[in-house]
């Protein structure tokens, strides 16, 4: 295309400019989020305030805050940080019913045989429940973070320059080829994030697929005796041991 050869500087400047303005949010966003929902996912009355509330952050319109954000912030509309705190926003909405979720699957036979290894709580929770909530936080990280790029656009509307602005100045100008460029390079770019994030839940579980090798053996010799009700307990002690507990 013609115009992308003639612009293709400008594309990857504003790219880049998109990229920081949707992951960043994500960063400050899970480290609000993870703290929230292990509060939220052993407390009965907090769970309810903390989950509601934060989904109802998503109903506000990306456009509003982009523009109320200023008011509150005292910084230009026009700021980059203005959709950095609209999208953290939007990322805690998601993020802490997605944690919550990830914590309250976690097996309580694991907790337990954890505890009775001699776990203290702040241990248990970055040794044992953290890693063990990984898939299901990595799937909301994925639904949080595609949804971020494709909100980074709106601010374009407003001034802030992304990949939005291709949108708005090929509407402008009648530049079909500027839209295109603007819609396929959004789309690279969180299809590239969600497969790395992807990957990189793949990589953080690879204990779950040890843990899983591990307990098979065991589960068979139990069958063998007659005693398969212990499963459950020595599942879990054999899930905590290959996170590498000590004996």
């Amino acid at each position: 295309m013609n115009w992308l050869a003639n612009n293709w500087s400008s594309v990857l400047e504003l790219a880049g400019s998109h990229l920081v303005q949707s992951v960043v949010p994500v960063v400050i966003g899970l480290l609000v989020s993870v703290p929230l929902a292990r509060a939220a996912a052993g407390s009965r009355w907090l769970r309810p305030v903390l989950v509601t509330g934060s989904s109802l952050l998503y109903t506000i319109p990306s456009l509003t805050l982009f523009v109320v954000l200023p008011l509150i912030l005292g910084t230009q509309i026009t700021s980059v940080g203005n959709v950095v705190v609209a999208l953290t926003l939007y990322v805690v909405a998601i993020l802490v019913r997605s944690c919550v979720d990830a914590f309250e699957s976690l097996d309580r036979d694991v907790l337990q045989a954890a505890t009775a290894m001699g776990y203290k709580p702040v241990r248990r929770f970055f040794g044992v429940e953290l890693p063990l909530a990984v898939p299901v936080m990595v799937a909301g990280l994925r639904v949080a973070t595609v949804s971020n790029i494709s909100m980074v656009s709106v601010g374009a509307v407003i001034g802030i320059q992304s990949l939005g602005t291709l949108f708005t100045d090929g509407l402008r100008r009648s530049i079909i080829s500027e839209i295109v460029v603007g819609i396929v390079a959004t789309v690279v770019i969180a299809v590239v994030l969600d497969q790395l994030l992807r990957l990189l839940g793949h990589a953080l579980t690879r204990w779950q697929r040890t843990g899983a090798g591990a307990r098979r053996p065991a589960e068979r010799r139990r069958d063998k005796n007659g005693t398969g009700g212990a499963r459950g307990g020595a599942g879990a002690l054999a899930t905590v041991e290959s996170r590498g507990a000590p004996a």
